[in-house]
């Protein structure tokens, strides 16, 4: 069984996607053992309550220094000893030495195409606006191995999503979350918890 710790940082609606999928058994194999948050007021921590699952926030405006919050962080993670860490919309820069801890455990999804639309700036609503401004036809969402880069580590799955005329960026954010970021998150960590993703030169090979 799959171990598996989400970290959040709003609404929590990739979160609820990955627990519906559980409850429904898309998901198998695996378990979410715990979700954190770095922001007390995150609506993610109601749902993993009202799940029976453990919801705790460890913020950065509790220590003096990010060094010590990234310790304090790393340290409560490595005592839920999960096989897997799921970043849902977690708005904080993962600590390098987490990265090499947890070396292809940390996935996260991206609302675009990568490498489209991604790094540094592109987050939320941006990503959305980025797309728009630039006049895609086709956008998506990709969920991808994390290492030291920002989206740049190993691609697990993709999803296409067609830019639709009027689309404004809040549309196109939820089309993006319904057809895509909430089908594949839930795929990946199923592919995963049952042995079938494997990374080897900065690729992933999911097993038919």
């Amino acid at each position: 069984m799959l171990k598996v710790a989400v970290l959040v940082s709003g609404g929590g609606t990739n979160l609820q996607a990955i627990l519906d999928a559980i409850d429904e058994g898309r998901i198998t194999n695996a378990r979410v053992d715990v979700v954190i948050s770095n922001n007390p007021g995150a609506y993610a921590l109601e749902r993993a309550k009202g799940h029976g699952i453990e919801a705790l926030c460890i913020s950065p405006k509790d220590y003096e220094s990010r060094e010590a919050f990234n310790e304090a962080f790393l340290a409560k993670l490595d005592s839920y000893q999960v096989d897997l860490v799921v970043l849902a919309g977690f708005l904080v820069v993962i600590p390098e030495q987490m990265i090499a801890q947890y070396r292809n455990r940390i996935i996260n999804i991206h609302p675009s195409l990568i490498p489209s639309f991604c790094g540094k700036g592109f987050y939320g609503l941006k990503v959305h606006e980025g797309a728009l401004a630039r006049g895609v036809k086709v956008t998506g969402a990709t969920v991808h191995f994390v290492d030291e880069g920002t989206d740049t580590g190993p691609i697990i799955l993709q999803k296409p999503v067609a830019v639709e005329e009027g689309d404004t960026p809040e549309i196109l954010q939820r089309r993006v979350m319904e057809q895509a970021e909430w089908i594949i998150l839930p795929q990946a960590i199923d592919l995963i918890a049952n042995g079938r993703v494997s990374v080897a030169n900065g690729h992933v090979t999911v097993e038919k």
